[in-house]
């Protein structure tokens, strides 16, 4: 089952980032599946990354974050294109093209809120409905339009499963309010959905709860998102770098609460992967 690689180069700090991604791959591992963390390498698709790159994209700089729109240019560069990380798109679309049909991940991108003046919507929702991936995440970061975010799902025609919830989780707080469509209570359940919709050609969203050891109160995060928005807004802060800016404000206000959360459901999601990816190659 496939693994993006974002997270490790721009979502976590040092040394963290490389701990983490060991222990995501521990996780698929020990829950019976083979982890294939993707990324852009020496001008190459690079699907299950050895340690060694694992450790290259974790502590080298100027590590390139590779979206759907930046594939063929990063990969057309001469001589070399040097080493990229991949998104949520644009892991899906390669994990697709290796035939791998799971990936975990930890929240998907989707409408940004403003997304009525700005238009900012993630590549994520895109590649959601078209290609032929079963995508594991903890719902969408809590920092995005969340009813908006499932709007635009439903109208890309992508299932999304709750995973023994019955709520949209909402990243490091395990629900937004919003229901979701469909629930499942175990991986087989969620295989026989999968295996349906891959075979139609389009993908899916399975929603994990984060572990409720782990997860942060939702009012308190909102409280701080919004104070987070309105610093964005004065340091004229835009585009991609609002997400990093405002999760970084929220690292710092929780005194790093947030960060032990991502860790928790990474792991969580990669093992729920797992499970799923298990049981579709059993049927």
């Amino acid at each position: 089952m496939a693994l993006e690689s974002t997270v490790i180069a721009h979502g976590l700090p040092r040394p963290r980032n490389l701990e983490t991604a060991r222990l995501v791959e521990h996780e698929v591992r020990d829950a019976g599946a083979v982890p294939a963390t993707i990324c852009v390498a020496g001008g190459m698709l690079v699907v299950g990354a050895s340690d060694a790159l694992l450790g290259r994209l974790a502590n080298e700089n100027g590590v390139a974050k590779v979206s759907t729109r930046d594939l063929a240019p990063f990969l057309a560069r001469v001589p070399d294109s040097g080493l990229g990380a991949t998104t949520v798109a644009a892991t899906a679309e390669i994990a697709a093209r290796a035939g791998i049909e799971v990936f975990a991940t930890g929240g998907i991108g989707g409408v940004h809120r403003g997304a009525e003046h700005t238009m900012d919507v993630s590549a994520d929702l895109r590649a959601l409905a078209t290609q032929p991936v079963v995508v594991v995440c903890a719902g969408a970061k809590l920092v995005l339009d969340l009813a908006h975010t499932l709007e635009q799902l439903e109208t890309l025609g992508v299932p999304v499963i709750g995973y023994r919830t019955d709520e949209l989780p909402a990243f490091y707080a395990r629900s937004s309010g919003l229901p979701v469509p469909h629930r499942v209570d175990d991986a087989a359940a969620a295989a026989r959905i999968a295996r349906l919709q891959l075979d139609r050609g389009a993908g899916m969203l399975v929603c994990v709860p984060i572990p409720e050891a782990s997860a942060l109160p939702r009012g308190e995060l909102e409280r701080e998102i919004d104070a987070a928005l309105a610093a964005a807004d004065a340091a004229g802060v835009r585009g991609g770098d609002v997400t990093p800016f405002l999760l970084g404000r929220l690292g710092e206000s929780s005194s790093g609460r947030t960060l032990d959360a991502n860790v928790a459901l990474l792991r969580n999601n990669a093992r729920v992967a797992a499970e799923i990816a298990t049981a579709l190659a059993g049927m």
